[in-house]
């Protein structure tokens, strides 16, 4: 790039009309003969000349050069033509542009296609004469006071130079618009004085009579397109561009009121800041979130300044690295990758329910200039891209047509099991335009979502709840079906066993203790390898007892059950008791950024959405795989019934217990390096009791929280019904539900339900002790121990384990086998939400290959 100071051009403008002999700047006269050549030449190669081509035209140029001796005008025609003025060249090393034609008109004196002492290049189809530089750039010219409040405008706003290119392109450059006709789409030149707009762009048709916007005949569309279109394209015309495009109004600026415009792709002139620069500057600004009316709150695509540590957001002023893979061109100057992706994510945030492709984009793209033209083009590339990513057009979105273009649709994919992931990757696949079957063991859809309604309330025997909503896909697909979620309340009271509530100063105290212990083994871990790991639960001990010797402190016998309390519910995290899980590696998920905000709960339950996203799918209910033979080229899949397909690829997403069974027989087996992976994690298991009572007993005691804590007698009972969920926060239906953690879901495991049940009952009516505790009416035991197609909740990282293997485990084989679930996405494990995501993962990585 170019970068050229205001005392530089002003010295390179004053030597350059010093160069030719007769040149006075500013106010030079034009010899007859000189005009009269370009009148002849003008009807000719007019067309020619502004589109940048090389063409060939005889010019008679100054022939003086240093060292000659200076001929003596005469009045003979001949001496004329030696002192003739030469045409100038574009300033820019390399430019197309034989004979520049100055858009900008600015000045009486303006050069148009004639000579000038100075071209100033933006593209090379675009360029600006000395004379309209003079125009805005002398402060004793006409146009200098407008350039001046523009520069104001843009150093308030903005972080890059204020320079008279700039405000040319910014303001002078014309606008391109392109023919909405369905057998035309050729790009037009509107006149200067016309302000482009969304709603013009999207109505644009060729010789539209729009305030003086000509008509060029009986049939406009007919009329060819200016030339220096078709350059537009070419990768060597971006690089020869001077500035970058910044666009005006574009969607994305209500999220981005706190960055620089001009960082983010927008021009500072076009989106003014709410912010001043010093609040801007200011390192201690506090972040906030654009209040946009009729947006979801769970809608934050874009990091505000300063932000961190949030899932499915991204930097609005820098590439991530898939992008940059993707598009390398952009490294150098991201600008217009940037504008185009941060339009694109606004767009789909502000309207998800509805298919969003480069039509209803492009009309948002308002910049002055050819580059217009360039960054409609660029448009799809981004768009399929980030379509393909699932970052947009996700969700349980219907689709008419496919949303890739044709040379994705070639393959045809068979997943396995039907759960979140395996619905998931399906419905992006289908709606990308593949052949898919998703066969499924169970004879339900769900997998470890499995949604009960007997008790008068939906009870999720599996998920129901979900955390943090802030960019979750749950949420998004909730708001796409307009299933509201319920926010879960922060009160928690522990309730002790004889049914006093326990003071909130004690849990606060305990709490405050318990995450002190799971620092200080953090602080153990960091130098510590695979090899000298350690099992959480025994390292807890070591660390708790540690700190008693050491401080002298003596906990009551209370404060010790609260501990209780907050293990059991760390085994409820983990799905598993403490002793089998790693101390190195427990919350390895926590080293990434997670899902901020609300908690909530499904109070229609998951099934809601799964069932949505199942709409449409060519699903083989029970048609359990038994094999997968990917030695060839193509894949066979073979079922328990003898039933064979034959596809590109295939998509593994049965639970990790089954992988760990060898309940799929893999020709060739699995790497081993997969298979150690398979081994090293942990298939959690957590039960849960759902009860329905003739009226609400809890309520008086409760006082509308949405869940109460038991506080279990010793540490031989923590994780035997730790936490009661109500059911129905309305009031309405009488349910709760509670779980069954840790070595508490051994103690059940052969238990009748009916055994379980009076378990249950024997603690409720220890903790509201005062009152009538009633028999209930229904309940309900989990089974995932005995589930034949789970064999577990969820999973986690065993002692001597690594985060590592959820990658492992998610890495395909051969290009041909891919695997996605809970267990193969290190961000999210253990949830829907990284259940799903690991299919739309998966789902992208199918398309690309």
């Amino acid at each position: 790039m170019n970068i050229v100071t205001s005392e530089e051009e002003t010295l390179i403008s004053m030597h350059s009309d010093a160069e030719c002999p007769g040149t006075v700047s500013g106010s030079r006269a034009r010899p007859k003969k000189r005009a009269a050549v370009a009148e002849s030449a003008t009807a000719e190669n007019q067309l020619i000349r502004s589109s940048g081509r090389q063409v060939n035209v005889r010019v008679k140029r100054c022939s003086n050069s240093p060292g000659q001796t200076k001929r003596k005008a005469t009045d003979t025609e001949e001496d004329e033509d030696q002192s003739e003025k030469k045409y100038r060249k574009c300033e820019k090393a390399g430019c197309s542009a034989t004979y520049p034609v100055c858009f900008a008109s600015a000045s009486e004196r303006c050069a148009k296609n004639g000579y000038t002492s100075r071209w100033y290049h933006l593209s090379c189809g675009e360029h600006f004469c000395n004379e309209c530089f003079d125009h805005y750039y002398r402060s004793h010219k006409d146009g200098y006071e407008k350039y001046a409040n523009w520069k104001r405008v843009w150093t308030g706003n903005g972080k890059s130079e204020p320079s008279l290119k700039a405000f040319m392109a910014d303001q002078q450059l014309p606008y391109w618009v392109q023919c909405t006709k369905q057998d035309c789409g050729k790009w037009r030149q509107l006149t200067k004085e016309i302000q482009l707009t969304a709603s013009l762009a999207t109505t644009y048709r060729c010789g539209m009579k729009f305030n003086n916007v000509k008509s060029e005949g009986p049939d406009q569309c007919s009329q060819p397109e200016d030339m220096r279109v078709a350059e537009v394209i070419d990768s060597w015309w971006h690089s020869m561009l001077i500035l970058p495009p910044l666009l005006k109004d574009s969607p994305a600026s209500a999220f981005l009121t706190a960055y620089y415009p001009d960082c983010v792709g927008m021009s500072p002139s076009g989106s003014p800041s709410n912010l001043s620069l010093n609040e801007l500057k200011a390192e201690h600004c506090r972040v906030t979130q654009p209040q946009i009316p009729g947006l979801c709150p769970y809608f934050q695509p874009f990091y505000q300044p300063n932000e961190c540590g949030k899932a499915l957001c991204v930097r609005p002023d820098m590439m991530e690295l898939d992008e940059l893979y993707e598009f390398p061109e952009y490294s150098r100057d991201p600008t217009m990758y940037l504008a185009l992706r941060n339009l694109i994510l606004a767009s789909w945030h502000r309207g998800c329910k509805e298919v969003l492709t480069p039509q209803k984009c492009a009309p948002h793209i308002i910049v002055r200039g050819l580059v217009r033209v360039r960054c409609v083009q660029e448009m799809d590339r981004v768009l399929y891209f980030m379509t393909r990513k699932g970052l947009i057009n996700t969700g349980v979105l219907s689709v008419k047509e496919p949303l890739l273009p044709s040379h994705y649709h070639n393959k045809k994919v068979v997943v396995i099991g039907a759960g979140a992931s395996g619905l998931a990757a399906a419905r992006q696949l289908k709606n990308f335009g593949m052949q898919v079957v998703v066969l499924e063991a169970r004879d339900r859809i769900g997998g470890r979502v499995w949604d009960d309604v007997s008790l008068g309330v939906t009870v999720g025997r599996g998920a129901q709840i979900v955390n943090g909503c802030i960019n979750n896909p749950i949420g998004l697909m909730c708001e796409q079906m307009g299933v509201k979620m319920h926010k879960l309340g922060e009160r928690c009271d522990l309730i002790q066993e004889g049914g006093k509530t326990t003071d909130p100063a004690i849990d606060k105290r305990m709490d405050f203790h318990f995450n002190a212990v799971l620092d200080v083994v953090s602080e153990w871990r960091k130098d510590k390898s695979q090899h000298q790991d350690a099992p959480l639960g025994e390292k807890i001990q070591e660390v708790y007892k540690t700190f008693l010797q050491e401080s002298g402190i003596q906990f009551s016998e209370l404060e010790e059950k609260v501990l209780q309390f907050h293990l059991s519910n760390l085994e409820y995290a983990c799905g598993s008791n403490l002793d089998q899980v790693s101390a190195r590696s427990w919350d390895h998920n926590e080293f990434f950024a997670q899902f901020s905000g609300e908690h909530t709960m499904l109070t229609q339950g998951y099934s809601a959405v799964l069932n949505k996203l199942a709409e449409g799918l060519d699903i083989r209910l029970n048609t359990p795989v038994q094999a997968i033979d990917y030695s060839g080229e193509l894949v066979k899949v073979t079922s328990s019934t003898g039933s064979q397909w034959t596809v590109q690829k295939v998509l593994v997403t049965i639970p990790l217990a089954l992988l760990q069974k060898n309940t799929l027989q893999f020709v060739p087996p699995l790497p081993e390096r997969k298979l150690k992976a398979i081994n090293s994690l942990g298939a959690g298991v957590i039960e849960k009791i759902a009860l329905q009572f003739p009226y609400r007993f809890w309520d008086s005691k409760i006082q509308g929280a949405d869940y109460f804590g038991h506080i279990p007698p010793g540490p031989d009972k923590r994780g035997m019904f730790s936490v009661f969920y109500d059911m129905d926060p309305q009031g309405k239906h009488s349910v709760l539900m509670s779980v069954i953690t840790g070595d508490a879901v051994a103690t059940i495991k052969d238990l009748g339900d009916k055994q379980v049940a009076s378990l249950c009952m024997k603690v409720l009516r220890e903790l509201f002790k005062e009152q009538e505790v009633p028999e209930p009416v229904k309940y309900l035991v989990t089974r995932w121990s005995k589930d034949v197609w789970s064999q577990m909740s969820y999973s986690f990282v065993k002692t001597g384990g690594s985060g590592e293997a959820y990658d492992v485990i998610a890495e395909e084989v051969q290009g041909k086998v891919f695997f996605a679930g809970e267990a193969t996405n290190r961000h999210f494990p253990q949830t829907v939400t990284g259940a799903y995501l690991s299919g739309v993962r998966e789902a992208s990585k199918i398309a690309a290959l």
